[in-house]
Order: structure tokens, then sequence, then C-alpha cells
């Protein structure tokens, strides 16, 4: 017989911590196994180990193309049961042959963590697996799928509707892929509404200084060496934004010549 997640009454975060172990020395323990020289263990945000705390119900990653956003998110997806593809836990609609992940799938192996309590519900979703994760559920004979009849952003927004509503932790990466500006704050008034029920713990990375802006939501920049809180204003996206709102030929005109 299966066994039903039940909720619980604690309040989000459930994920509290995550950190890369250490020895007397206070360098990273890697495992036998793990090759310190090579990708993911040798990220420069790695270099002096790692441990995020959780403090809000919504935490917001930023960072350049290259930073670790990705493999860090996959990293803590997996360490919580996640498939590295994507999906519910559990759920192995993406294999890690029509996906990136394995990177992030060994880092996660490593990494230790404490949650109050354990949620086994949630859902890591990927942008570039939605379509193939998406399949899966219409194929299943899942009654609230179908994500794929609409346009691309429709079936995003579609998505979050359904699958962001129930109790879970959900890793969200980049999912402003497919949605418009005006998307983008549809997606934004779902995110409210799952800060107010305060029943779900959201980890999230974007490019978008739109979804940044969440209110009552930790922000967080990817430098090269470090993880560290930010502010909307002080983030790299958010000034090329205003400089190109401000002065949009001359900003475009600059920046590729």
């Amino acid at each position: 017989m299966v066994r039903r997640s039940r909720d619980t009454r604690l309040p989000p975060p459930f994920l509290k911590r995550v950190w890369l172990p250490e020895d007397e020395a206070g360098t990273v323990a890697w495992p036998d196994w793990a090759d310190a020289d090579h990708y993911p263990f040798n990220m420069p945000l790695l270099r002096s180990g790692l441990d995020i705390r959780f403090e809000r119900p919504v935490t917001i990653i930023v960072g350049e193309n290259g930073s670790g956003k990705s493999t860090l998110l996959e990293a803590i997806a997996t360490m919580a049961g996640f498939n590295e593809g994507g999906g519910a836990q559990g759920m192995a609609a993406v294999g890690q042959g029509h996906a990136s992940g394995a990177d992030g799938g060994a880092l996660g192996r490593v990494f230790r963590s404490a949650w109050l309590p354990q949620v086994k519900r949630g859902w890591f979703f990927r942008a570039e697996t939605f379509f193939s994760v998406a399949r899966y559920l219409d194929e299943a004979g899942s009654r609230h799928a179908d994500f794929l009849s609409a346009s691309h952003g429709e079936g995003f927004i579609d998505f979050f509707e359904e699958r962001l509503s129930q109790q879970g932790l959900f890793i969200l990466d980049e999912p402003e892929a497919a949605l418009s500006p005006q998307r983008q704050f549809d997606f934004l008034k779902i995110l409210r509404r799952m800060q107010r029920a305060a029943n779900c713990q959201v980890i999230m990375a974007t490019h978008s200084p739109i979804l940044m802006a969440l209110p009552d939501a930790d922000l967080w920049q990817i430098e090269p060496f470090v993880i560290q809180p930010t502010t909307v204003e002080q983030t790299a996206h958010f000034k090329l934004y205003r400089e190109f709102m401000l002065y949009p030929h001359e900003t475009v005109e600059a920046m590729i010549e």
C-alpha cells in the first residue's frame, strides 16, 4: 500500500540549510569518488566551501550565465529527492540523455541538509525539459495535464497554476523562459498566493528583474567565489535594463560595437 504524504502545520521554509561537509582543517571533505579538479566540484563558488541557510519561504538566486545557478539548483533538487531532469519527487520523466543534470546530481550526493520537517512533495521545474515532462504527464493519463494544448507561455502559466498549489518544496530554474513581461507579473501573482498560503517553499533562479522584485523574498547574488544577499537595484541585470530603458538606442549601439 502506498503511503501518502501528510501535510505539516509547520510553516516554510522546510529546507533550512544546505552545506558541504568539512574536515578538521575547515576545507571541503570531498568523497573519494569526487574529482575536485573537475566540474562541478571545481566551481569557484565551492572553493571555500558552501553553507546556505534558508530563512524565508521564497529564495531567489541570480547570477551570470556560467556562475553555477542551474548546477546549484540541480544539486539541491537531487539532494531533496527529485530527478535531475525535472518533475515531482521520484518521477523519472526525463533521463540524463535528454537534459543536463548529471553534474548537479553528483554534487547533490555530497550535500548535507537540515529540514523541519522534510517534505516529500513538490516539483523541480526546468524550462528546457518542460515539454518532455508535460508529455510524460499526458501519456500517463494525468487528470490535470494537457499543458501542451496552449501556447508556450500559456502552457507554463497553466502548469504553475495547477502544480504550485499544494504544500511542498518547489525548485524553479528560470521559470520566466517562455513568459512575456505581462505573463511574468501573472507568475508573480502565483508566487504571492504561495507566500500567503504559508505552505510552500520556493527556491528559484532567474534572470528577470521583474521576478527578482517579489516582495518578502530573499534575493541572493552568485559572485565568482561567494553567494550573498543583494537587492534588485544592485544586480547587473537591473542596471543593464535601467540603462536600456533610459537610453535604448545608445545602449544597444554601445553593447554591439
